[in-house]
């Protein structure tokens, strides 16, 4: 064991590439295995145990600079309103993660947490209410993903029901130029997406406290659910967002098992394939 992590870690310290902004992924796969041996170790004597936990140490000081870097740069960027390029860039870059089905998470959402900082609430949450369902935040894959399928613009209002931590609102502003409002029942969760969005100096994301059957609902043109409630209230929801098409030319976008009761619906044809686990968008019959 300790001879196959000393030759993995002198293979590390000597590779330069690694060390290459565009390396991201590589680095994470790498952090992650030094990661599993700092918390779980190895049956070496002290002395070589102490000595290889040093390198490991300095190795992933040196990797995670290399990352803080990276995101910093892309966050300035973000913060003088051109920041949409660096993030694209790396979104294109990972179309084939999008491949990748379910919930879970990558390198990608990494560089997403670096770049935008989002607080966790410091505040008590209120907790759900009835058919709510549990927040997780949209996979980055997944949000880029669904801001292709919808071709989401400038000229776009996106409305996030259910919008959390405010990644989605946060990352179309950036990538749109769209001006974004997130709903969300938890007010603190607001207040850390606020924050952000000042901090990043995003005017054109707006974040609203309340449950989504009393919200205002008029601007949108774009609707995007992951899943945050179910049962009656969805069919609710659903209902209301019918009135609005209505009105005018709506597009609904979808994540997770919500998808399958929007395809439900008579008055809605989804745009190309769907399934679950990947982002669908609807339109108005």
């Amino acid at each position: 064991m300790s001879r196959a992590l000393h030759a993995f870690i002198n293979e590390l310290e000597h590779d330069r590439a690694l060390r290459e902004p565009g390396r991201l992924r590589e680095r994470g796969d790498v952090l992650d295995r030094l990661e599993t041996w700092r918390s779980c170790g190895s049956p070496c004597e002290p002395a070589v145990e102490a000595e290889l936990r040093d390198r490991v140490e300095a190795l992933c000081a040196e990797l995670e600079a290399v990352d803080g870097r990276l995101c910093q740069g892309i966050r300035q960027d973000i913060q003088r309103g051109v920041g949409a390029h660096g993030l694209l860039e790396w979104a294109g870059a990972a179309d084939t993660e999008v491949q990748i089905r379910g919930d879970s998470y990558d390198y990608l959402d990494a560089l997403v947490s670096g770049i935008l900082q989002i607080d966790e609430p410091e505040a008590r949450l209120a907790g759900l209410a009835a058919e709510m369902v549990f927040y997780q935040p949209t996979p980055a894959r997944h949000v880029f993903d669904m801001l292709a399928r919808a071709a989401l613009d400038r000229r776009d209002v996106l409305i996030d029901l259910g919008s959390g931590l405010g990644h989605v609102p946060l990352l179309a502003s950036i990538c749109t130029g769209a001006r974004c409002i997130g709903i969300e029942w938890e007010a603190a969760r607001v207040e850390c997406a606020r924050r952000c969005a000042q901090a990043l100096n995003l005017d054109q994301v707006t974040f609203v406290q309340g449950d989504v059957r009393a919200a205002d609902l008029s601007a949108g043109t774009v609707f995007y659910l992951y899943t945050p409630f179910e049962g009656s209230m969805l069919r609710d929801v659903l209902g209301l967002l019918k009135v609005q098409a209505a009105a005018r030319e709506i597009r609904i976008c979808t994540l997770g098992p919500c998808t399958a009761t929007v395809a439900q619906e008579d008055w809605l044809q989804v745009v190309g394939p769907w399934e679950i686990h990947r982002p669908a968008v609807f339109r108005r019959i």
